[in-house]
């Protein structure tokens, strides 16, 4: 499944209007970092995920640097697209926008002998332990207390799975802290549809990874459906 939680855009269209209004007239609430923090590393997935929640941590004035570190990303050139995409939109913001490394190779190693697990398995475990753990690496050496990540807003992915993987990192640094706040809760899932359709996002078709690439375009043979045709589809 799209890591962007949103696989059959068609599917909404009918609310469309519904949502638009909600967004247009939507007063955003204050929020605060935790333990009376002032800034914050965010992790970044991809620009779907992170529209809703960089627009409302830069509504409370949160000084924010977001952070794109995700090597499981197949193949290089959708790599590119999908962090150009994170990219622009950070810009349009004024967030920094730092780019981590893509050692595909160490990734791959990480998750050798769990490449037929399913998604929401040990394989998605070990894929958030590794880009979490250099997440709260880079915020620990560059004077940040509080990291986040943008995978949580998704409906595919499994909440409780992710912010374990956020605290597990976050405990091996001293003063640490994973900010495990609930994106989805009071329409956020809707306002990330609304946002992405706004800024005419890349729309990304599967999670990411070369198994969940496979895994989906199975799932598409089974029922009678095109394969995915990458970097084509924008919402």
């Amino acid at each position: 499944q799209a890591e962007d939680g949103i696989r059959d855009v068609e599917r909404s269209r009918g609310l469309g209007d519904v949502y638009k209004r909600q967004l247009n007239n939507y007063k955003r609430p204050k929020l605060n970092l935790p333990n009376g923090e002032k800034k914050l590393l965010l992790h970044s997935c991809c620009a779907p995920c992170s529209g809703e929640i960089i627009e409302a941590i830069a509504a409370s004035d949160i000084e924010t640097t977001v952070y794109f570190y995700n090597p499981n990303i197949h193949p290089i050139d959708e790599y590119e697209i999908r962090k150009d995409e994170n990219r622009k939109f950070c810009e349009k913001v004024g967030f920094k926008c730092i780019d981590g490394d893509y050692d595909k190779d160490n990734w791959f190693e990480r998750i050798k002998g769990l490449e037929n697990e399913p998604e929401r398995g040990e394989r998605c475990t070990k894929c958030f332990d590794m880009r979490f753990e250099r997440s709260a690496l880079f915020a620990y050496e560059n004077g940040f207390n509080i990291y986040a990540t943008t995978l949580g807003i998704s409906r595919w992915k499994d909440m409780d799975q992710i912010n374990s993987s956020g605290h597990r990192s976050a405990s091996r640094y001293k003063n640490m802290t994973y900010w495990d706040f609930n994106w989805r809760k009071n329409g956020g899932s809707s306002r990330m549809l609304e946002i992405s359709k706004r800024e005419h996002f890349y729309q990304q078709e599967y999670c990411g990874c070369v198994y969940s690439l496979r895994d989906t375009n199975r799932w598409r043979r089974k029922n009678n459906r095109d394969r995915i045709i990458r970097g084509i589809k924008y919402y």
